[in-house]
């Protein structure tokens, strides 16, 4: 492999870890020690590779400075039957955890979230909402107006719920702490979210 070649991979790589956050030529060229002129070029023939081969699905698209690996716009109608049929795929154990936690708590930031599980939850929330599972629904009054995630109509159907007032209550809280609970807690929220489908 070149090092032009082992370049545009580090460069692929970086982008689909970052996901819809992007990153910018400064950050690339930080990230792998490169001179931004090297990155550009590295970006540019990259790009090239994913326009010119029809059998890719994705393309670099440059917003504002920032760079990100986006679907092509040629294949639209595929992503909208998976936008139409969200349910075509389950949901991860961390999806399932972190719609757990908002629908007890709502309304809720993410770095509330992260702070009950522990472990970093833009992706799951990133899928909750494109299934239409949660929303934003305000801001916070602290610093940063950080987004408040509640549930949606969509939650309370796909759980035959009229309102959120009638999900079971949690389990006490001496009892939420025993890992054994709380795992049994988690088994009987997704079999019910499975069973809802």
């Amino acid at each position: 492999m070149t090092k032009t070649s082992m370049l545009q991979s580090r460069i692929e790589a970086l982008l689909f870890v970052v996901g819809d956050d992007g990153l910018t030529i400064k950050q690339l060229s930080q990230l792998l020690g490169e001179q931004d002129e090297i990155i550009i070029q590295a970006m540019d023939a990259l790009r090239k590779v994913y326009d010119e081969d029809i059998a890719r699905g994705i393309t670099v698209k440059e917003m504002a400075g920032v760079f990100q690996l986006i679907t092509k716009s040629d294949l639209a109608d595929t992503i909208q039957r998976l936008v139409e049929n969200p349910t075509a795929q389950s949901l991860s154990q961390a999806s399932l955890e972190v719609l757990a936690i908002v629908a007890y708590k709502q309304p809720i930031t993410r770095v509330a979230i992260e702070d009950l599980r522990g472990v970093k939850c833009e992706r799951p929330i990133q899928t909750l909402v494109s299934r239409g599972l949660i929303k934003e629904v305000g801001r916070s009054e602290g610093t940063g107006r950080a987004i408040l995630y509640g549930t949606t109509k969509e939650f309370l159907h796909y759980f035959g719920l009229n309102s959120v007032e009638e999900m079971p209550p949690l389990p006490d809280e001496e009892l939420a702490e025993n890992e054994q609970e709380t795992d049994l807690f988690m088994t009987k929220f997704q079999e019910a979210f499975n069973g809802a489908k």
